[in-house]
């Protein structure tokens, strides 16, 4: 099992309490002493919580993110975001710049992306991606 990094949608299940995520988790776990997310996703899921009041679990998500590891962007990781973003625009197709960011922190740390939208991220050459919601 090589070490992922989760998509804003599966944090979201898991914050949730998703039981197959939360399943996903724990056997993860026993490989791994902690969950990366990368600082795009701490965003999307702060801003959530922030826009809907939910005091509680913006204390559930401070305390997951000082267990984990939350991943800031790097040149490494820009560049890589930006060959992406160039493959893609050339063949005709987009994806949205919180997606290539992801994906790019996702690419040059070597790690397994897991995501519940999988069809969207599949199309990214190099980038390895898995479910933990299916």
């Amino acid at each position: 099992m090589t070490e992922v990094i989760l998509d804003t949608d599966i944090l979201s299940f898991f914050l949730k309490g998703n039981s197959k995520v939360f399943l996903k988790f724990q056997k993860y776990l026993e490989t791994y002493n902690y969950i990366n997310i990368s600082i795009i996703t701490y965003y999307e899921i702060l801003s959530g919580l922030n826009f809907n009041g939910a005091v509680k679990q913006l204390e559930v998500f401070d305390n997951f993110c000082l267990q984990n590891k939350v991943l800031n962007l790097t040149t490494e990781s820009i560049k890589a975001s930006s060959a992406i973003y160039a493959e893609q625009r050339k063949a005709g197709k987009t994806i949205d710049d919180i997606d290539l960011l992801i994906a790019g922190i996702a690419i040059s740390n070597n790690f397994t992306l897991i995501t519940n939208n999988t069809r969207h991220f599949e199309r990214i050459k190099g980038l390895r991606i898995e479910n933990w919601n299916s």
